[in-house]
């Protein structure tokens, strides 16, 4: 069985940590060996820490997310140092702009986002990007700062152009269940023709579930099916996608 690495599943949602253990074997029995579990929110950030040391499948990232700005504060952002530094933490994450939001601030974003990316540089750690509607101005700011490790950009839905900048700057593509569905025809092309080497696997658990799973709470497992699925779009086999995206992500995450 291919050894397999969600590399973006929020395990830590109440709804799925409260079946963590059956979750987790139902993973490794399809060969998910690792699982990234990024924070969104400060007030999270502790339970997640002890989540993730209560087994050593569960790597966690530590970040303060767009959507969420109302609930963040210059304290959070003080708070992130000593978790980074933390040697089971693999990234700064979930962190990025989101323009797709109602009335966003795209300022304020920013400037949380650059306080965290420089934190990223600090620490030699890669990041975890959550962009929408952002390609653009997240690139300048990757640009500017030319981070030492990269990253993954979580869900990645832009252009084969903004693709192809992202990994000139050392960062891979997140793709998951979105590619199930028929009409991602531009995101199914897109997964054909970049370099299987800039992309990794990702279920974003509990959302994001895959079209034969439409209405249900997504789950790490299923990470299989999009490995299997961008095989098919490939025309390669599974183990090749597997062998890939795993030695990827376990390179960019110091997974070892």
């Amino acid at each position: 069985m291919p050894e397999l690495i969600d590399t973006h599943c929020h395990l830590d949602f109440p709804v799925l940590r409260q079946q963590s253990s059956i979750l987790l074997q139902a993973a490794a029995d399809v060969g998910v060996s690792e699982v990234v579990v990024p924070g969104v929110l400060a007030e999270n950030w502790e339970i997640l820490q002890q989540f993730c040391a209560s087994d050593i499948r569960l790597k966690p990232a530590f970040g303060l997310h767009p959507c969420f700005m109302s609930q963040h504060s210059e304290c959070d952002l003080q708070r992130l140092p000593e978790l980074l530094t933390d040697p089971a933490t693999v990234a700064v994450g979930e962190i990025g702009l989101d323009l797709f939001i109602e009335g966003a601030d795209l300022n304020a974003q920013r400037r949380l986002l650059v306080a965290q990316l420089q934190l990223a540089k600090q620490t030699e750690l890669p990041v975890l990007l959550h962009v929408r509607k952002a390609h653009d101005q997240m690139l300048k700011e990757l640009r500017q700062l030319r981070l030492p490790r990269g990253g993954i950009v979580h869900a990645f839905s832009g252009s084969l152009q903004q693709a192809r900048q992202y990994i000139a700057l050392g960062f891979l593509l997140g793709f998951g269940g979105a590619l199930s569905y028929e009409r991602a025809t531009k995101l199914r092309a897109l997964v054909a023709e970049l370099p299987l080497e800039a992309i990794v696997l990702e279920t974003d658990a509990p959302d994001m579930p895959l079209s034969q799973w439409r209405g249900q709470p997504n789950r790490p497992e299923r990470v299989a099916e999009v490995a299997q699925l961008i095989a098919q779009l490939r025309g390669i086999e599974l183990a090749e996608v597997a062998a890939v995206t795993t030695a990827s992500a376990r390179q960019l995450l110091a997974l070892r």
